[in-house]
């Protein structure tokens, strides 16, 4: 007999049956706080990194970074994959105000996929390594948003936070497009500049939907209808979001629309 939310898989996995929710659930809750240690790591590590390599030949690494972005690439297919069709139902089969509101997400076969997307932003902090190593340019947005995605996912996983259905399903998205781009690229496949840009489209869409649905939830609650997500959580999410929107746009302005930076790019 199917649990509830495995009703929208033709197949379950024995790991995403037998994944104990409420355990981890309690370990993050206890162990939330450890994203600002593996955060404040990461910072001296980068920088220290960056003034160690100043002096010093850049690595290539590419076939590294190839295996690192290809195993990502895997990750948030498959999360995609395992996430986009709870959304879905959930949409259809009791709307969009559900979607963004009860937090049935973390039942069934997307619990599994939840609990990885949360630890996943503890890996992901490797992306910083390889731009330090082969000494490429390290822009505020990247360790910013790395730092800032890594507590606040931590921080709302132990709310068990609604909205993060929604979240999740982007993230895995993008980042199964941007890490699929990245791993192309270590290889030298030759990838049109469009397929960046549309990259990093699709990212500032992304923000452009969080910071909806978090003025959204905002008249939801102002209301007095239910919606799972705190006021606390909700001011955190639109800085986040709001941040990113503005970042994410003003590298987009800079690296496709500004005639001055292209000119100096093809030189």
């Amino acid at each position: 007999m199917l649990e509830e939310g495995e009703h929208n898989y033709s197949y379950v996995f024995n790991f995403e049956r037998d994944w104990n929710e409420l355990t981890f659930w309690k370990y993050m809750i206890d162990r939330w706080t450890d994203s600002f240690t593996y955060s404040t790591i990461y910072v001296f590590i980068i920088f220290f990194g960056q003034w160690y390599m100043s002096q010093r030949q850049r690595f290539d690494l590419r076939p590294v970074l190839a295996l690192w972005s290809g195993t990502l690439a895997i990750f948030s297919i498959a999360g995609a994959v395992r996430t986009l069709p709870e959304l879905v139902s959930a949409v259809k089969n009791h709307g969009l105000q559900h979607s963004v509101c009860v937090p049935t997400y973390f039942k069934g076969v997307t619990a599994f996929w939840s609990f990885m997307f949360t630890v996943s932003k503890v890996y992901e902090l490797g992306d910083t390594i390889f731009i330090v190593l082969r000494k490429q340019q390290l822009i505020f947005l990247h360790w910013y948003h790395h730092i800032t995605v890594l507590i606040y996912v931590w921080y709302s996983y132990t709310d068990h936070t609604a909205p993060g259905r929604w979240f999740m399903v982007m993230n895995y998205i993008v980042h199964s497009m941007m890490y699929t781009y990245y791993a192309l690229r270590a290889m030298k496949f030759t990838i049109p500049k469009s397929v960046s840009m549309i990259v990093t489209s699709l990212q500032l869409v992304q923000m452009i939907v969080g910071c909806i649905i978090n003025i959204w939830i905002y008249y939801i609650k102002l209301d007095g209808q239910y919606c799972q997500q705190t006021f606390e959580n909700l001011r955190y999410s639109s800085m986040m979001y709001f941040s990113y929107f503005v970042l994410f746009a003003n590298f987009f302005y800079n690296a496709y629309i500004d005639k001055r930076n292209l000119r100096k790019k093809a030189v």
